[in-house]
């Protein structure tokens, strides 16, 4: 697994919080939220091994180390489990982008859309059978905004448009899906091509055409 991968959860927010105390309120969310992607990366590992049909709720349970009482406490059937299948990439991009700061917003949306080519390559295989379950399961949606990897998108447009270097007539929120919608139809498109190029370059070279598109 990618580096910031495995460091679980509970560190990822241990670094966040320092040395503040929590209290019990706090410390409850915080295991509710472990336990949650313990089971979610859990259950997406199965998944891109033996595919979607083929792994259980007791599958998942047992490779998680919990109850199915806990399992359903967090999601309501399996196929609730597809609906957060991008969060361990949204956490792979929170770590790599948290605690860096000085960079202009190009040099910002390049590190994220870097991290993003880089988490793509290293699943290969296993992400293009999620794309396959996902597209064909019934009311999956196109982009959710409340990813943190379309947030930290509009941020970067945001801090663009204040430094006067946006091109006028839209919003960083319309730039933000553009941008979301074109580099993950990027993926898809090698996914389909068999893997048979290096990602990363390709979003690299489509990043420079992105950056004088949208430029003032």
């Amino acid at each position: 697994m990618l580096p910031c991968i495995i460091g679980d959860y509970t560190r990822l927010v241990n670094e966040k919080k320092g040395a503040q105390t929590l209290d019990y309120a706090q410390r409850r969310k915080l295991q509710s939220q472990e336990t949650e992607r313990k089971i979610l990366y859990a259950a997406l590992d199965l998944m891109r091994e033996r595919g979607f049909e083929k792994v259980s709720v007791r599958d998942i349970c047992k490779a998680a180390g919990i109850t199915t009482g806990a399992f359903y406490h967090h999601f309501s059937s399996k196929e609730a489990l597809l609906e957060h299948g991008f969060t361990p990439l949204d956490d792979y991009i929170r770590g790599v982008l948290e605690g860096v700061g000085g960079e202009s917003p190009d040099q910002r949306l390049w590190r994220l859309l870097a991290a993003y080519g880089q988490f793509m390559e290293h699943s290969g295989e296993r992400i293009g059978r999620y794309y396959q379950q996902r597209i064909a399961e019934p009311g999956t949606k196109s982009m959710d905004p409340s990813r943190y990897t379309y947030r930290a998108m509009v941020e970067c447009f945001r801090q663009a448009e204040q430094e006067g270097i946006l091109a006028p007539g839209h919003s960083p929120e319309w730039i933000a899906g553009f941008c979301f919608r074109h580099f993950r139809g990027v993926v898809v498109d090698w996914v389909l091509d068999g893997y048979s190029y290096p990602l990363l370059p390709k979003m690299e070279e489509d990043f420079r055409l992105f950056v004088t598109l949208f430029h003032a």
